[in-house]
């Protein structure tokens, strides 16, 4: 008997089987499908569910009826990447369950805001760790103008408490006046030294967290995932044809096909033995483009999850990195607050001290020109 291609059948949960030939069908009609089951591998902390085939049941007819049966289409594809239809086949379940995990969240594309072109779902993940390096360069050059106010300040505290304003001013409110310049030069040097440490602790982690070689180490995982979207548009491309060339044979099959009922010949009969062989061919060749496709999408699955985990990890890494010198900054704060106010403490206690008499008392022993009154002249 002939051997020519028809479509495999296999239950909606059967596990990927090897290709192969069947016989007894005049002749091949309909085309193969793609879909996706799952199967377990461990890839970094997740189990990964791998994209297989899962065949359609067959469409092929008889010669006598010439009937198409209808397959109800369960999925659709998008710029080269096979998705299920909504409402069709059971329920994906994520692969981070309540953690909203970058791998579960970017797997279709969406129209940039131009409308124009397409971005993929990964490149909306490296954007953001490229806004994050952004951010986090604003915020040190943010530090850094702190730090510029700082020094300053400190500079004219240190320049005013050097002034000879009230320097003349006696007694114990002398002595008071005289500790709050003072306390003026030491408030400059807490200032300072907080300045110092801004720069030290938050200012330049902020800058060297991640050097440049983190946009480089950006622009592999993007060049990575960016080939393997172009293998799978190109395998892609390949079922596309391959499919047209199975119609083809099969349109030919069929015509030569009605051709024999009409008029029995040795001729046509060969004819239509060609045709079966060249739609068993186009069948097989369908059915290993889509294979390749299938194991393009599957490879292209894994390295998005492995990645986009990467990234999640490198998100949580800057986050936890600016909080903790964010935190250190208002450590350094509240330190220059209770520095501040120990150069303020001798000033309270010598105001508490003032007393306008002993200030009398003092002046008048210091200034006093004769204690001997004057009085009345004799006659």
């Amino acid at each position: 008997m002939e051997t020519t291609w028809r479509r495999p059948s296999l239950s909606a949960e059967a596990p990927q089987r090897p290709l192969a030939r069947q016989h007894s069908s005049p002749y091949a009609n309909g085309y193969l499908s793609s879909t996706k089951t799952c199967q377990s591998a461990e890839t970094t902390d997740v189990a990964l569910r791998k994209p297989t085939m899962k065949k359609q049941p067959p469409g092929s007819v008889s010669p006598a009826k010439r009937q198409i049966k209808e397959v109800k289409e369960t999925k659709i594809t998008i710029n080269c990447v096979t998705f299920p239809l909504p409402g069709e086949g059971p329920e994906q379940q994520l692969l981070k369950p309540n953690e909203w995990s970058y791998c579960d969240y970017f797997w279709t594309d969406k129209k940039d805001p131009q409308g124009t072109t397409s971005v993929a779902g990964f490149e909306v993940l490296l954007q953001k760790q490229l806004k994050g390096k952004q951010m986090q360069k604003e915020m040190a050059e943010f530090i850094h103008e702190r730090i510029k106010i700082e020094e300053e300040y400190a500079k004219n505290l240190s320049k005013l408490s050097l002034s000879p304003l009230a320097a003349q001013e006696e007694g114990t409110l002398g002595e008071a006046w005289t500790q709050l310049k003072k306390s003026f030069h030491d408030e400059a040097e807490v200032h300072l030294k907080f300045s110092n440490k801004l720069h030290s602790e938050v200012e330049k982690p902020l800058l060297t967290f991640r050097g440049d070689n983190f946009k480089k180490d950006l622009k592999k995982y993007d060049h990575h995932i960016a080939d393997l979207r172009k293998q799978l548009a190109s395998r892609y491309a390949s079922v596309e044809k391959a499919r047209k060339a199975l119609a083809d044979r099969q349109k030919d099959l069929e015509v030569k096909t009605q051709q024999l009922e009409i008029k029995l010949s040795n001729k046509t009969e060969e004819d239509i033995k060609k045709a079966r062989r060249k739609s068993t061919q186009a069948g097989d060749d369908l059915m290993r483009c889509v294979d390749l496709y299938n194991q393009t999408q599957s490879k292209w699955f894994e390295e998005m999850v492995t990645t986009s985990m990467e990234l999640e990890k490198l998100e949580v890494e800057r986050i936890e990195w600016i909080q903790q010198h964010l935190r250190q900054y208002t450590t350094l704060r509240h330190e220059t607050d209770m520095f501040n106010q120990s150069t303020v403490e001798p000033v309270d206690q010598l105001l508490q001290n003032v007393d306008p008499a002993k200030d009398r008392e003092l002046w008048v022993k210091e200034n006093k020109t004769g204690e001997v009154r004057p009085v009345d002249m004799d006659i």
